[in-house]
């Protein structure tokens, strides 16, 4: 498949930054309306202090009473991906593949045409490890057309490998469960805010995104119910779930596989194989994908397409 099937979308940088401006519109919005807050809540607080003691039973008994949460429309702890809609192409830019060892050859990638199955991929990604970010700036174009094309379909299964390469934050741990709210409140985004984890990702090592900022990306991605994914965001109402999906990524068997255990991430599954190749090689793995499928007898005949050249974009 080559470039020019895929659908126009804007470039990646400039969609990279429209987002952050948004995000950074937002977080100003919000930032005023959190003060208009504290100064209603101290006024409040001022009057009612005799009523600290019973507020305070309350709050606790409350937090004990707390069920686990756990994510809607959610396969195997995944999101699955079977379609690329109007929005998604509009906010998810077409990254240039890079140039790497495929490059400049051609390579046989699923036909759109055929009618044999969707080739099954699962992605489990973890929104701090710089491989994920790879995986997904290498790969985005290609993932998008086949998906349009009904040639794959995609199941992303959020994970927090590295929750304690933070600086204490549990950033690892919060994407994951930020991933799950717009899952649940807003799964037409959740394609488009999943790439923006993960091609604009911090360091390891570093604080990363506080939950309000989380939030706020998912606001400017275009959530269709803002209140509701930013409320799951800031309360963190799927980090437990996040942590036991993690769990049972660890144990296994990981979801389209009949024995493999989650050792790394991003951690790619075709059709129950893993893939072991480069991350950062779009050609490679469109060439696993091809050979996989074919093995399992899942696959249309190949349409050769040559390799984009252009360098991915910073």
């Amino acid at each position: 498949m080559s470039s020019e099937e895929t659908p126009n979308v804007p470039d990646s940088r400039d969609s990279r930054e429209a987002v952050r401006e948004k995000a950074q519109q937002v977080h100003a919005q919000q930032s005023r309306a959190r003060l208009m807050r504290r100064i209603i809540i101290g006024a409040v607080a001022i009057v009612a202090v005799g009523a600290i003691g019973t507020a305070v039973t309350l709050a606790v008994t409350s937090t004990v009473s707390k069920p686990v949460l756990n994510p809607r429309g959610m396969d195997g702890d995944g999101i699955v991906v079977s379609s690329i809609t109007k929005t998604d192409a509009e906010t998810v830019p077409s990254t240039p593949v890079p140039t790497e060892s495929g490059a400049g050859s051609e390579t046989a990638t699923p036909d759109p045409e055929a009618t044999a199955p969707a080739v099954d991929v699962h992605v489990y990604v973890d929104y701090l490890s710089p491989g994920a970010g790879e995986f997904e700036r290498a790969n985005t174009r290609q993932l998008a057309g086949w998906i349009n094309e009904g040639a794959v379909e995609v199941t992303y299964h959020p994970v927090s490998m590295l929750t304690a390469s933070s600086n204490g934050t549990k950033y690892s741990l919060r994407a994951a469960a930020a991933a799950a709210c717009v899952a649940t409140y807003s799964p037409e985004q959740f394609y488009a805010y999943n790439h923006e984890l993960l091609v604009d990702q911090p360091k390891v090592d570093s604080s990363g995104r506080t939950d309000v900022e989380l939030a706020d990306l998912a606001v400017a991605v275009g959530a269709n119910t803002p209140k509701a994914v930013r409320e799951c965001i800031e309360e963190g109402d799927f980090i437990t779930w996040a942590k036991e999906a993690t769990s049972r990524a660890l144990e296994g068997p990981l979801e389209g596989s009949d024995d493999l255990t989650l050792t790394s991430a991003p951690m790619i599954v075709v059709n129950g194989q893993p893939y072991v190749g480069s991350l950062t090689d779009p050609a490679e793995f469109s060439q696993f994908v091809l050979t996989v499928a074919s093995d399992t007898d899942a696959t249309p005949s190949p349409t050769p397409t040559p390799a984009a050249t252009e360098t991915p974009a910073q």
